[in-house]
């Protein structure tokens, strides 16, 4: 596979499992009965730092985008470390339901205290989508771990986001205060 080509499916990969991880935070992930009644538990609610890492990830896209070979690396582990803590966050909600939704079963009953609200709690329902945002956090970190050693395959960004142009300049004498005056009296810099 190109450079070219790995770089765009990296970049479509990511930006696929983030929406998916979108997808996920936002459906039932549990319900429980409480005090004989339904309470569901909501994505947001149970793993409310999905959409925190969901984000940095399409964020990342951008970055990867116009890094250079090193910084793609450092990237590409950054977008595993993201994947890590979408695990984390999905393995801690689905091992303890009851602890991801305290806060809204004490707003709810007025009962507040982590014992107290386990005590209302009779019955717990689970619903697919936190084994979900588990098996997208590992295809974040597998993602982001093939793009660390493969980044330096990839294609140099533009011109546009590189040093080489001022550098150029900087060596054919021209001052950056010519350059701008040359810009306000309607010349184009880049046709030099």
């Amino acid at each position: 596979m190109t450079g070219g080509r790995l770089k765009l499916v990296s970049l479509l990969g990511i930006a696929v499992l983030a929406v998916l991880l979108f997808a996920a935070w936002s459906q039932t992930w549990f319900t429980l009965t409480v005090q004989g009644e339904p309470f569901p538990v909501p994505g947001q609610l149970a793993g409310s730092a999905l959409s925190a890492l969901a984000l940095a990830s399409l964020a990342l896209i951008a970055a990867l985008a116009i890094a250079g070979p090193f910084f793609r690396v450092v990237l590409g582990v950054l977008q595993a470390l993201l994947g890590v803590c979408v695990i984390v966050v999905s393995a801690f909600a689905l091992a303890n339901p009851v602890t991801s939704a305290t806060a809204a079963i004490t707003k709810a009953t007025g009962v507040a205290g982590a014992r107290s609200v386990a005590g209302l709690v009779t019955a717990t329902s689970l619903t697919p989508w936190p084994v979900i945002a588990i098996v997208l956090g590992i295809l974040l970190t597998l993602l982001g771990l093939a793009i660390a050693p493969t980044a330096r395959s990839w294609p140099e960004s533009g011109r546009k986001y590189t040093r080489s142009r001022l550098v150029a300049a900087d060596a054919d004498g021209l001052d950056p205060v010519q350059e701008w005056d040359a810009l306000s009296e309607g010349d184009d810099p880049t046709g030099h």
